[in-house]
């Protein structure tokens, strides 16, 4: 085994590695940017290395510097996590060159896998299913679209170098196709470097299970399946381990399959191997097919090591220090269930818009695995991956392992920053999921549902306005010979909500909340409200955090402090958060219509299209491309209105 290893990574995945190293008795080396010099893995790790700037190209992508510090502290191997250098073969033949350890598969498998068509190709070699298809070299159109028609539709274009779901297309008609597919040419050239497509069939219920597959470079072994049908814009938003509905026949093809896919390369390590299932007929053994490795420990790891008690990062340092596979397959039992919510900090009504902020509040409940790379007082960076925490819940069957997360989410608090927090707890009530009827177009077609705000119980805006009044403890001093009153207004989701709090003794008021008056009495433990017990909170500054289940978020508005507002209503573009301007596609003079593409920022790994509110001229350009601007600032203004 090796004495220390360095973890090329950060957050919650490099505080991940470190736990599993130390409980093996390996030393760890943690690398940190500018922004990551206080972050929790570097508290964590045995040493640490400062290896550049903010950003992941100055920092967290070069290779060499990391070697570097890897040789330096005299770390004998390199933990990748997963992002960043992790499926790069070119990073893994230089640590190997530099006589060191990759932990994680050879240059020559990610290879393998890299390309989808070809990967493909290899895999109907070995015998894995392939979804129909054409992933041939020749990219002209014309053949594009016979290829297209001979599959039949509705058919599938994606990038062949694509991930995350840029470059892929849905056509449902031949006489959509060509617009389609120079969309998806386009945003992937612009993604990849790399516009080359592949066209595949269209599943219409399409369910995405993954095998978890895990090789020592000769041969291989699969620890079940994931299912992780619920996704949104093909991002991955709850999983769960084993998926719902899977029969003892399709889960021994789907494992054979998967341990094929790995012997085929030869692989070593940790990898996964996903499927696209049709599940408009039930699960059945003809109906699944190859989509794609990946070559890394994936985010959702952990379902699978609450259902087989197996340590993932253990059997990945095991095998990297070249011992032979901890236990053949016929060793590898499956129990219960479990679940993984990914808490981001984002903004779902405006369309999950990643978010920053500092971490003011952040506490969860006991008896629940959270791996997380943040704590209280740390702040969410537009430099990387605004993940908070993964939640990770299990049970001895589905249901208990659901409900255990949904009184996870709502015993979660974190204060600070908007999050995804009230909409994963309304998934793991969507009566659909519930009852494990689930596929990858379920978030889509509850959306409105599944993001649809609830008023905030006047029990809760009263508790509210008692903390904005000071008056969290007792009312000493506020009620002096007469019952006296006080005015709140507070602001909720845009709107202010105005309260009055008329007190008849140190421990009793009632709040008046929108001509609903709310009962107050306070005894040794508290506040009740309406006979119910006050919940938790934090205030910072003026805004005040109720843990009521999801959170709701009241900012105190001073009426002797306000800013004027809509002086300039319609006429500037600014940013909704920090981030790189990417594109300007305009200038001073040019006339735009409403909803035209104006300019393209990037925060958070993810790029936003800034458009025009209304008709109009556009008066100067503000920001230019290149520049990195922080939350609120002018891109681009319009010129006034006429009256």
């Amino acid at each position: 085994m090796f004495s220390k290893i360095l973890i090329a990574n950060r957050g919650e995945i490099a505080c991940r590695v470190i736990e599993s190293a130390r409980a093996l008795g390996v030393r760890t080396v943690a690398v940190y940017s500018d922004a990551d010099a206080g972050a929790k893995h570097v508290q964590l790790a045995d040493e640490s290395v400062h290896i550049g700037a903010s950003a992941p190209a100055e920092s967290y992508l070069r290779g060499d510097v990391i070697i570097q510090a890897a040789l330096v502290t005299g770390a004998r191997a390199i933990h990748p996590g997963y992002g960043f250098l992790s499926e790069n073969p070119d990073f893994v033949e230089a640590v190997e060159t530099a006589g060191l350890t990759f932990i994680g598969p050879s240059a020559q498998a990610i290879r393998a896998m890299g390309l989808k068509d070809a990967a493909k190709k290899l895999m109907e070699e070995a015998g894995v299913p392939v979804v129909p298809g054409y992933h041939g070299q020749n990219q002209d159109p014309e053949h594009l679209s016979g290829a297209a028609d001979t599959i039949g539709y509705p058919v599938l274009i994606k990038a062949v170098a694509g991930g995350g779901g840029k470059g892929m297309r849905k056509v449902t008609r031949p006489e959509d196709f060509a617009a389609a597919l120079e969309s998806a040419k386009g945003e992937a050239r612009t993604a990849f470097g790399n516009e080359a497509v592949l066209i595949e069939k269209y599943v219409e219920k399409p369910r995405h299970i993954e095998v978890q597959v895990f090789g020592d470079g000769t041969e291989a072994v699969h620890l079940f399946e994931r299912d992780c049908s619920l996704q949104r814009r093909h991002q991955k938003v709850i999983e769960e381990a084993p998926a719902p509905g899977m029969t003892q026949e399709m889960r021994a093809a789907m494992g054979e399959a998967a341990v094929r896919a790995a012997r085929a390369i030869g692989y070593k390590g940790a990898g996964t191997i996903e499927f696209i299932v049709d599940g408009s007929d039930g699960l059945r053994s003809d109906r699944f097919w190859f989509m794609e490795m990946n070559t890394r420990l994936q985010v959702e790891h952990p379902v699978t090591e609450a259902i087989t008690g197996i340590d993932l990062v253990e059997w990945q340092l095991r095998v990297a220090a070249g011992e032979p596979l901890p236990l053949a397959q016929d060793q590898i039992t499956l129990s219960g269930h479990a679940f993984e919510s990914r808490l981001y900090a984002e903004d779902v009504p405006k369309g999950f818009l990643p978010a920053t902020g500092t971490l003011t509040h952040l506490e969860f409940p006991a008896g629940v695995r959270i791996d997380s790379g943040v704590r209280a007082g740390d702040t969410i960076s537009p430099f990387y991956d605004p993940m908070i925490a993964k939640v990770i819940t299990d049970g001895p069957t589905r249901a208990i392992a659901l409900a255990r997360m949904t009184r996870a989410l709502e015993q979660s608090e974190v204060a600070g920053s908007v999050t995804n927090l009230a909409f994963l707890g309304a998934l793991t009530r969507h009566a659909g999921f519930a009852a494990g009827d689930v596929d990858t177009g379920l978030i889509e077609r509850d959306l409105d549902a599944l993001t649809r705000s609830v008023p905030p119980a006047p029990r809760l805006v009263a508790q509210a306005a008692l903390a904005a009044a000071g008056l969290a403890g007792p009312m000493t001093g506020f009620t002096l010979w007469a019952p006296l009153a006080r005015s709140v207004t507070l602001k909720h989701a845009d709107e202010e909500i105005s309260a009055v709090i008329r007190s008849s003794g140190p421990d009793n008021a009632r709040i008046v909340v929108d001509g609903r008056e709310v009962d107050a009495r306070r005894d040794d433990a508290g506040w009740r409200l309406d006979g119910a017990r006050a919940v938790p909170m934090a205030r910072t500054g003026s805004e005040i955090t109720l843990f009521d289940g999801p959170g709701s978020v009241f900012t105190v508005i001073d009426p002797l402090d306000r800013a004027a507002e809509g002086a300039a209503a319609g006429n500037l573009i600014e940013a909704p958060m920090p981030g790189l301007v990417k594109a300007v596609f305009v200038a001073a003079g040019d006339s735009v219509e409403a909803g035209q593409k104006l300019a393209v920022l990037e925060a958070m790994k993810m790029e936003h299209t800034l458009t025009a509110a209304r008709d109009g001229v556009v008066a100067e350009v503000l920001a230019a491309a290149g520049s990195q601007v922080e939350a609120g600032a002018a891109l681009v203004r319009l010129e006034d209105e006429e009256d």
